[in-house]
């Protein structure tokens, strides 16, 4: 367990806006579960509110027509599927494009388990990125679920990015096999080269070369999803393909992940940070609780649930150091992303199949019997 119980407990309510920050002696209520909402952009500044200029339009002769107003740009709106072996950089370039942290990372292959999304507006477009899992060889009933999930969220977008990583100087055998899967169902999506700037100019566009002669890409961007490098000339190009119409999600709305399960997705990343090759793909979080007090402070329950009571020692460490580094990682990222004081309660429990439990699927929106 880590961190102390507020001084002060009151009844808990649904978190709502993560990046609101909370009014002063908010009425508090039970946190009901799933009820949350998802995380949602800060609210814009008065100064940030700038007024639009009204635009003349002139008749000929070039005088200007009093009153009149050029009609706004039309608005757009389209969904962006990103596919990938592991670790070629989709999460990370979803953080990049949002803005802030909706997709965990690490340097662990199959860190992300299932479909997140991402929403980015842009001038008149609203991009609705998908981030999927990596799409690699499977064996697990689990790993199987999470490539079905990848190509799942390729289907019905306006547009499909395949993340290479070219940091090592070549293209690797689980990105050719994407690859080939794409001639086989005649699928024409837009490759990016990612990590360019682990590369010298002269390979990278050899590189570039050998991906445009597999004739199954219409455009090949070169970036750094780290640093941003060559990512908004990518984003003016989605942009301009999206289709004309009305916005689906709100403004500030950055993700539609709810918040406990962003919550247990952010512990999990600290237990594939701290635990290296010991236990990750054994694990998974939960939040069990989510409480908020009058003082503005939330407080969250969670459960690592491991598959073997051996492991038990390994997340718990010498003398519970271990787990104690764990949650105080966990909570620091937490309290950023809500903005408020957050005391954070970790446990760890043993369900020896939790591999084979259809309601973990549907936790994670994956398809059980894939």
């Amino acid at each position: 367990m880590t961190d102390k119980k507020p001084a002060k407990k009151t009844a808990a309510k649904s978190p709502v806006k993560t990046a609101a920050k909370p009014a002063a002696k908010p009425a508090s209520k039970k946190a009901a579960a799933g009820k949350d909402q998802p995380r949602s952009r800060p609210p814009k500044k008065a100064a940030d509110k700038k007024p639009v200029k009204k635009a003349s339009l002139k008749k000929p002769g070039g005088k200007k027509s009093a009153g009149a107003k050029a009609a706004p740009p039309a608005r757009r709106c389209g969904f962006v599927g990103i596919i990938g072996a592991p670790n070629a950089g989709k999460s990370t370039l979803i953080n990049q494009l949002v803005g802030a942290k909706v997709s965990i990372v690490s340097p662990k292959v199959q860190t992300t388990r299932t479909r997140v999304m991402g929403i980015v507006n842009r001038k008149q477009t609203q991009l609705v990125f998908i981030d999927t899992p990596g799409i690699f060889a499977p064996k697990r009933r689990l790993d199987k679920a999470m490539v079905a999930a990848a190509w799942q969220g390729t289907k019905d977008t306006e547009a499909v990015l395949l993340m290479v990583d070219v940091g090592n100087g070549r293209i690797n055998a689980e990105a050719r096999a994407i690859i080939e899967r794409l001639k086989e169902t005649n699928r024409k999506v837009i490759a990016v080269l990612n990590k360019i700037d682990m590369l010298k100019k002269e390979k990278l566009l050899e590189l570039a070369a050998a991906m445009d002669a597999e004739g199954v890409f219409t455009d090949i961007y070169m970036i750094s999803a780290l640093t941003g490098d060559g990512v908004d000339r990518l984003m003016d190009d989605l942009s301009q393909r999206m289709p004309e119409g009305p916005w689906m999600f709100a403004e500030d709305q950055i993700t539609d992940m709810p918040l406990r399960l962003l919550a247990a997705e952010i512990t999990r990343e600290k237990i594939f940070l701290q635990l290296g090759d010991e236990l990750p793909y054994s694990s998974t979080v939960e939040t069990d609780t989510w409480e908020e007090f009058d003082n503005g402070s939330v407080k969250i329950s969670q459960t690592i649930y491991i598959m073997r009571d051996s492991q038990k020692a390994i997340v718990l460490g010498a003398g519970g150091a271990r787990i104690k580094n764990i949650g105080a990682a966990s909570r620091r990222e937490l309290e950023e992303i809500l903005e408020r004081r957050c005391h954070l309660s970790l446990f760890v429990k043993v369900r020896e199949k939790w591999t084979d439990d259809p309601e973990r699927y549907r936790d994670w929106g994956l398809d059980f019997n894939s």
